[in-house]
C-alpha cells in the first residue's frame, strides 16, 4: 500500500513554497500527500503580501478529519505564524501520536517577510519543536533559536548542540545561507553528521526549506533511516534546483517535477 504523509503548513498562492511545495514534493517520491492548512498567504517570488490564519478550530477539524480516517506514516509541520494554532497542532500529535514528526520552523520567508509572529516563537519553542523527531531549521532560524551567531561549520555544530539540549530533538542545520557551501549539519545529540553539497548558482530557490522537509518525511514514511531519509531528499533538492526553472520577478520556485519534463 502506498505510504501517505500529512503536511501542516500554509497556502502559497504562487505554489513555489508552503503546502503546494509539499505536495508537489511528496507527489513527485511517490507517496500520498494529505494537507492541513494553517494560513493562507498572498504571495508570489518577489515577497509576501497578506496572511489570513486559519480559524484554530477549523485547523483542528481538518486534522481530525485526516487523522481518522488516513493515517498518516509521517507528517511534516511547516508554517504557523500564531501561538493559538501551535496549540492546535501540538494537542493534535500528543492525542494521535504519529509515528514520525518533521518541523520546519518557518520563521521568515526567501523574500525576507517575517512568517512566525513575535509572539508564537514561546509557543513553538515550549509546545511543538520538543515533539518532533527532527527540526530542520535554516542558519538564521537556527542561530535565533540557539542564540548564537552561526559564521562556520564549528559555530553550526555549536547551535545544533545547543538545539538539541533544549529540545531533544535531532537537528538539521542547513547551510543554503553559507557563502561558500550548500553542506548541512545532523546532530542526532551523539554524532554530528555532515552532508556535503556543492553550491548550485541559482537564485531561483523560493520553497527549498518546504521542500527538503517534506522530501525527509517521506523518506521516514517508507522507513528509511533519519540519515538516509535526509540523504536522499538532498539528492532530489539539488536534482530540483540543477533543472534551472526560471519562472517570476523574483525568487522563482524550484521545478519539483524535473523528472518529467
Amino acid at each position: 500500500m502506498i505510504k501517505k504523509v500529512l503536511t501542516i503548513a500554509g497556502s502559497d498562492s504562487s505554489g513555489g513554497a508552503g503546502i503546494q511545495a509539499d505536495v508537489k514534493t511528496i507527489t513527485c517520491m511517490g507517496l500520498y500527500a494529505m494537507s492541513a492548512i494553517t494560513s493562507l498567504t498572498a504571495q508570489n517570488t518577489t515577497g509576501v503580501y497578506g496572511v489570513a490564519d486559519t480559524e484554530p478550530s477549523f485547523l483542528m477539524q481538518q486534522l481530525d478529519a485526516v487523522f481518522t480516517d488516513i493515517f498518516p506514516d509521517s507528517v511534516k509541520v511547516g508554517m504557523v505564524s500564531n501561538a493559538e494554532n501551535i496549540g492546535i497542532i501540538s494537542a493534535a500529535i500528543k492525542k494521535y501520536k504519529p509515528k514520525h514528526l518533521v518541523i520546519d520552523p518557518v520563521m521568515i520567508s526567501t523574500s525576507g517577510s517575517r512568517l512566525l509572529n513575535e509572539d508564537a516563537m514561546g509557543a513553538l519553542k515550549s509546545m511543538l519543536l520538543p515533539l518532533a523527531e527532527l527540526i530542520t531549521p535554516n542558519i538564521p532560524e537556527a542561530e535565533s533559536l540557539s542564540e548564537t551567531t552561526i559564521h562556520d561549520k564549528g559555530d553550526m555544530e555549536k547551535a545544533a548542540k545547543i538545539i538539541f539540549d533544549e529540545f531533544c530533538t535531532a537537528t538539521l542545520v542547513k547551510g543554503g545561507h553559507s557563502l561558500d557551501n550548500a553542506d548541512d549539519l545532523l546532530y542526532d545529540g551523539k554524532t554530528f553528521y555532515w552532508f556535503p553539497s556543492e553550491r548550485i548558482y541559482n537564485k531561483n530557490t523560493h520553497g527549498t526549506g518546504c521542500t527538503l522537509s517534506s522530501a525527509i518525511a517521506c523518506g521516514l514514511a517508507e522507513g528509511k533511516s533519519l540519515y538516509q531519509s535526509i540523504s536522499d531528499a538532498k539528492d532530489y533538492i539539488t536534482s530540483a534546483l540543477k533543472a534551472g526553472l526560471d519562472i517570476g520577478h523574483g525568487s522563482g520556485p524550484l521545478l519539483h517535477n524535473f523528472m518529467l519534463v
